[in-house]
């Protein structure tokens, strides 16, 4: 029996939601206590609709898609026509992917290469044989990773087939080369899918001829260059958990230095964001140099990475007086991250505290959310009545259920329940 048909009608509220390609409203459904099957039909129907993005948020809430009869699939084809990476790595869930033999995964692979070198642009003109004006923009396929879509005749396609490519040959067992990856990551923006794609898989390769690739972009003159290699250096860093942890030092050498020359704003984000996962006192050092950057984005990343001892029980005056000065920041998200980084420390000076307090009347609400976070976290008295005031939490990007949860935890331990 299809899932489909077990779907009854108290249960149609997720299903409307995968309708209306609502993925907030799909996750605020999904975290209540949602019937296995309502799940499983909700995913035929994302994929069936090609809402890849939903069809990802449904599989990670549980949703199985083994239960969906092929029939209720899109054909792989018609996946990788539409160039959402997300709709083909749906389809290539692990209890399906055996449905797919592997000719016809080769020829799917060669599919999206040709895509991949004619264009989306081009392939849509073929298809509507148009010369009208393109409509072109850009939309979340995952979770993390935005695409191009392209609009022209009342057709669409997105243009992921680079990372669908990337996504086959890894599957497939074909190891495309550094140069490879990267000439497909730098055809778009870093929060594509196919950049995310290819730094990753370098990344998780860790490779010493892959990493001395990447070092020798630092020189580039490219900034875009610079990044790629930037990002692979600290993912391959980051991805390590071996005990060895042979790249802690490289990485720490490199971006130290790098960190002083660099003058791309972007790149250098990336070079302090990688500082800021090093617990060392040079990347501290680092990153105190940039603490009063005119770039706000800089300074952000300055106030999420002083947190990288967290273990420490204090922290140093230097490292203290920066945080306390980030978290009176004239940008919204440098008070919000300085304030996240002190709560989340374990420094327990009272400085500390009453700076968080003194936050709980910040004009923004996730500033607010992230001082009763952190003075919870602090076992301080004045969370509880600042998240009565800030009422329930609100849906968003920012997850104000997991940051104000601590405050009946704090309760919990308070009362000795």
């Amino acid at each position: 029996m299809s899932t489909s048909s077990n779907v009854t009608h108290g249960e149609a509220g997720l299903i409307s939601a995968v309708r209306a390609g609502d993925p907030a409203l799909v996750r605020r459904l999904l975290q209540e206590d949602c019937d296995s099957a309502v799940r499983d039909a909700a995913f035929c129907l994302a994929v069936r609709t090609y809402a890849g993005d939903i069809a990802q948020l449904l599989l990670q809430y549980g949703a199985d898609a083994g239960q969906c009869r092929p029939d209720e699939l899109l054909p792989l084809r018609d996946a990788v026509e539409s160039g959402s990476p997300a709709l083909v790595e749906a389809l290539l869930d692990q209890r399906i992917r055996g449905r797919y033999p592997r000719t016809e995964l080769l020829e799917m692979l060669d599919l999206a290469r040709r895509r991949h070198e004619a264009g989306a642009a081009a392939e849509l003109r073929r298809r509507t044989g148009t010369e009208e004006a393109l409509v072109h923009t850009r939309v979340q396929d995952d979770e993390y990773y935005r695409v191009g879509e392209l609009t022209l005749g009342g057709r669409s396609v997105r243009d992921g087939h680079a990372a669908i490519l990337t996504d086959l040959e890894e599957l497939l067992g074909i190891r495309a080369s550094f140069e490879e990856l990267m000439a497909r990551a730098l055809h778009h923006d870093q929060d594509h899918t196919a950049w995310g794609r290819a730094t990753i898989l370098l990344a998780h390769r860790r490779d010493r001829e892959i990493w001395e690739a990447a070092a020798a972009l630092r020189t580039h003159p490219g900034p875009s260059h610079r990044l790629f290699g930037a990002e692979v250096l600290r993912l391959t860093h980051l991805f390590d958990d071996s005990d060895a942890d042979v790249y802690a030092g490289p990485a720490l050498d490199i971006f130290t230095d790098w960190s002083r020359t660099e003058t791309d704003l972007v790149v250098l984000t990336e070079v302090l964001n990688a500082l800021g996962e090093q617990a060392d006192s040079r990347a501290q050092e680092a990153l105190l140099a940039h603490a009063g950057h005119p770039d706000a984005g800089v300074r952000r990343m300055v106030a999420a990475g002083l947190g990288g001892w967290r273990e420490r029980p204090d922290l140093s005056d230097r490292v203290r007086d920066a945080l306390l000065m980030l978290m009176t920041d004239v940008d919204t998200a440098v008070r919000r991250d300085a304030c996240l980084t002190v709560g989340q420390g374990s420094d327990r000076a009272p400085v500390l505290a009453e700076a968080m307090a003194a936050l709980l009347g910040d004009a923004d609400r996730q500033v607010q959310v992230a001082a009763v976070h952190g003075l919870a976290l602090h076992d301080d008295e004045r969370c509880v009545e600042a998240a009565r005031r800030l009422g329930p939490p609100q849906p968003g990007a920012f997850s104000e259920e997991h940051y104000l949860d601590v405050v009946w935890r704090y309760e919990w331990r308070r009362d000795g329940r």
